[in-house]
Protein backbone atom coordinates (compact mmCIF):
# COMPACT_ATOMS: atom_id res chain seq x y z
CA UNK A 1 0.00 0.00 0.00
CA UNK A 2 1.14 3.47 -0.89
CA UNK A 3 0.80 4.90 2.67
CA UNK A 4 2.30 2.31 3.86
CA UNK A 5 5.52 2.87 1.66
CA UNK A 6 5.18 6.59 2.50
CA UNK A 7 5.36 5.99 6.51
CA UNK A 8 8.59 3.93 6.35
CA UNK A 9 10.36 6.13 4.20
CA UNK A 10 8.92 9.44 5.33
CA UNK A 11 6.30 9.63 7.70
CA UNK A 12 3.04 10.37 7.40
CA UNK A 13 0.93 12.84 9.35
CA UNK A 14 -2.88 12.04 9.94
CA UNK A 15 -4.72 15.22 9.96
CA UNK A 16 -8.35 14.53 9.96
CA UNK A 17 -11.55 16.33 10.26
CA UNK A 18 -12.47 16.58 14.07
CA UNK A 19 -15.76 15.13 13.67
CA UNK A 20 -16.87 11.46 13.95
CA UNK A 21 -16.20 10.38 10.27
CA UNK A 22 -12.58 12.27 10.66
CA UNK A 23 -12.19 10.30 13.52
CA UNK A 24 -13.26 6.82 12.34
CA UNK A 25 -10.80 7.77 9.22
CA UNK A 26 -8.13 8.79 11.87
CA UNK A 27 -8.29 4.93 14.14
CA UNK A 28 -8.12 3.10 10.83
CA UNK A 29 -5.03 4.42 9.22
CA UNK A 30 -3.35 4.56 13.19
CA UNK A 31 -4.34 0.74 12.96
CA UNK A 32 -2.19 0.61 9.59
CA UNK A 33 0.34 2.94 9.90
CA UNK A 34 2.29 1.92 12.94
CA UNK A 35 4.37 5.49 14.36
CA UNK A 36 2.96 7.36 12.16
CA UNK A 37 1.87 11.25 13.55
CA UNK A 38 -1.23 12.90 14.32
CA UNK A 39 -1.94 16.58 13.98
CA UNK A 40 -5.62 17.73 15.55
CA UNK A 41 -7.21 20.81 14.96
CA UNK A 42 -9.79 22.24 17.78
CA UNK A 43 -13.30 21.76 16.17
CA UNK A 44 -14.51 25.28 16.77
CA UNK A 45 -11.46 26.56 15.00
CA UNK A 46 -12.77 24.16 11.84
CA UNK A 47 -16.32 25.30 11.05
CA UNK A 48 -17.57 27.31 8.50
CA UNK A 49 -21.01 27.60 7.83
CA UNK A 50 -22.04 25.14 9.88
CA UNK A 51 -19.93 21.94 8.35
CA UNK A 52 -16.98 20.80 9.78
CA UNK A 53 -13.94 20.12 8.33
CA UNK A 54 -9.98 21.07 8.22
CA UNK A 55 -10.41 22.84 4.91
CA UNK A 56 -12.41 24.97 7.17
CA UNK A 57 -9.51 26.29 9.38
CA UNK A 58 -7.35 29.15 8.95
CA UNK A 59 -4.13 28.77 7.61
CA UNK A 60 -3.05 30.28 11.68
CA UNK A 61 -4.69 27.29 12.64
CA UNK A 62 -3.10 24.53 10.51
CA UNK A 63 0.46 25.89 11.21
CA UNK A 64 -0.09 25.64 14.87
CA UNK A 65 -1.65 22.28 14.56
CA UNK A 66 1.36 20.85 12.37
CA UNK A 67 3.71 22.21 14.99
CA UNK A 68 2.49 20.41 17.48
CA UNK A 69 2.45 16.98 15.84
CA UNK A 70 2.47 14.32 17.94
CA UNK A 71 4.24 10.87 16.93
CA UNK A 72 2.05 7.67 17.79
CA UNK A 73 3.94 4.67 19.72
CA UNK A 74 3.18 1.82 21.93
CA UNK A 75 0.35 2.85 23.74
CA UNK A 76 2.42 2.14 27.16
CA UNK A 77 0.94 2.53 30.97
CA UNK A 78 2.23 5.75 31.71
CA UNK A 79 -1.72 6.95 32.61
CA UNK A 80 -4.64 5.17 33.84
CA UNK A 81 -7.95 5.60 34.76
CA UNK A 82 -7.62 6.79 38.28
CA UNK A 83 -5.25 9.52 36.25
CA UNK A 84 -8.25 10.77 34.58
CA UNK A 85 -10.75 10.59 37.80
CA UNK A 86 -8.10 12.38 39.92
CA UNK A 87 -7.88 14.98 37.23
CA UNK A 88 -11.96 15.47 36.56
CA UNK A 89 -11.55 14.14 33.24
CA UNK A 90 -13.96 11.07 34.24
CA UNK A 91 -17.16 11.22 36.50
CA UNK A 92 -17.94 14.09 36.96
CA UNK A 93 -20.43 16.32 34.89
CA UNK A 94 -17.78 18.61 33.58
CA UNK A 95 -15.44 15.94 32.42
CA UNK A 96 -15.86 15.95 28.78
CA UNK A 97 -15.33 20.08 28.69
CA UNK A 98 -12.23 19.49 31.30
CA UNK A 99 -11.21 16.51 28.36
CA UNK A 100 -11.65 18.69 25.21
CA UNK A 101 -9.95 21.59 27.24
CA UNK A 102 -7.01 19.25 28.05
CA UNK A 103 -6.83 17.88 24.36
CA UNK A 104 -6.69 20.86 23.27
CA UNK A 105 -3.91 22.08 25.38
CA UNK A 106 -1.69 19.16 24.57
CA UNK A 107 -2.68 18.81 21.13
CA UNK A 108 -4.12 15.76 21.15
CA UNK A 109 -7.97 16.86 20.45
CA UNK A 110 -10.89 15.52 21.92
CA UNK A 111 -12.01 11.91 22.99
CA UNK A 112 -14.20 10.28 25.12
CA UNK A 113 -12.87 8.81 28.71
CA UNK A 114 -11.14 5.48 26.87
CA UNK A 115 -9.92 7.43 23.73
CA UNK A 116 -8.61 10.09 25.79
CA UNK A 117 -6.69 7.66 27.96
CA UNK A 118 -5.43 5.71 25.12
CA UNK A 119 -4.35 8.85 23.25
CA UNK A 120 -2.39 9.99 26.43
CA UNK A 121 -0.20 6.91 26.67
CA UNK A 122 -0.16 6.24 22.76
CA UNK A 123 0.79 9.88 21.70
CA UNK A 124 3.46 10.28 24.12
CA UNK A 125 2.41 12.94 26.47
CA UNK A 126 4.25 12.67 29.53
CA UNK A 127 3.58 12.95 33.57
CA UNK A 128 5.08 16.67 33.68
CA UNK A 129 3.03 18.26 30.51
CA UNK A 130 0.06 16.31 31.50
CA UNK A 131 0.01 17.51 34.95
CA UNK A 132 1.34 21.54 33.91
CA UNK A 133 -2.28 21.41 31.53
CA UNK A 134 -4.04 20.35 34.43
CA UNK A 135 -2.90 22.70 36.16
CA UNK A 136 -3.59 25.65 33.65
CA UNK A 137 -6.97 24.01 32.98
CA UNK A 138 -7.60 25.06 36.54
CA UNK A 139 -6.31 28.46 36.28
CA UNK A 140 -8.63 29.23 33.78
Amino acid sequence: MALQTANRRRGVIIFTDPDHAGERIRRRLSGLLPGCRHAFVPRERAVNKGKVGVEAASIEDIKVALARVRTEGPAGRTFDQQDLIQGGLTGIPQAAARRKRLGDLLAIGYGNSKNFLWRLNALGITRTEFEQALEQLEAE
